[in-house]
């Protein structure tokens, strides 16, 4: 076994995120009578993901987070509704969204009995733990990390370090870490000395410079790479 620990990411790695966050803002939408269509989720999306890009970089705290994505959503088109409510009702619509990309229920199930599985997310306490309760795929993990919980976001080295505390025997040279975003995931893994596998399902090209270990388009591979 080339590593005895993987460390997933959560959404867009193994849960569906965009489909998870697509309905919950139309969920929301609706309860309040606003117009829903794709372009104005889509600029939700944008909006909400430029707010995580920030707290990435440590430029915005979770909190804030929380609430002034949608202020600025509510300001972009004008709606005449209490952000801070609205957000309230967000979360509580996304924390009943756990369905699961293609293939991850059968990745985790192969490796599960070969290594320790471990998820990493920088998602919201709350939101993540009904999610993932919810999900079959839980039984297979040997325990969830939480940036909320940790105190650190990813790629920050401090939470790879709590990560490495409460993980028994942490091996670095026989660990993986494996997701979809390139600054939080695996700009962490590369940082903390960590081998990487980048999902990368959109064929994206990869930054100049890069020294990603593993790029693959299909979770399935996952195994082949774990087990060499």
């Amino acid at each position: 076994m080339k590593y005895t620990t993987v460390l997933f990411d959560a959404d867009n790695t193994l849960f569906d995120f965009d489909t998870a966050e697509y309905d919950a803002i139309t969920g929301v939408l609706c309860h309040y009578g606003l117009p829903s269509s794709d372009s104005i989720i889509a600029e939700y999306s944008r909006i909400n993901l430029g707010f995580w890009k920030m707290l990435e970089r440590g430029e915005i705290k979770k909190d804030e987070l929380k609430v002034k994505r949608f202020e600025a959503f509510c300001e972009r088109f004008g709606f005449d509704v209490d952000a801070a409510e609205m957000a309230h009702s967000y979360m509580i619509e996304l924390s009943k969204q756990s369905k699961l990309l293609d293939g991850s229920i059968e990745i985790c199930e192969k490796l599960s009995g070969r290594c320790r599985l471990y998820i990493i997310t920088n998602g919201i306490k709350s939101i993540q733990e009904s999610r993932f309760s919810a999900s079959p795929i839980t039984k297979y993990f040997n325990g969830v990390f939480i940036s909320e919980v940790i105190g650190f976001e990813k790629p920050s080295r401090e939470y790879f370090e709590k990560v490495e505390r409460q993980i028994p025997d942490f091996d670095r040279s026989k660990t993986l870490v494996v997701g979809d975003s390139l600054s939080s995931d695996i700009l962490g893994g590369i940082n903390y000395g960590l081998d990487t596998c980048w999902f990368n399902p959109k064929g994206k090209a990869a930054p100049d410079g890069m020294e990603i270990t593993y790029v693959i388009d299909n979770i399935d591979k996952v195994y082949d790479i774990v087990t060499a």
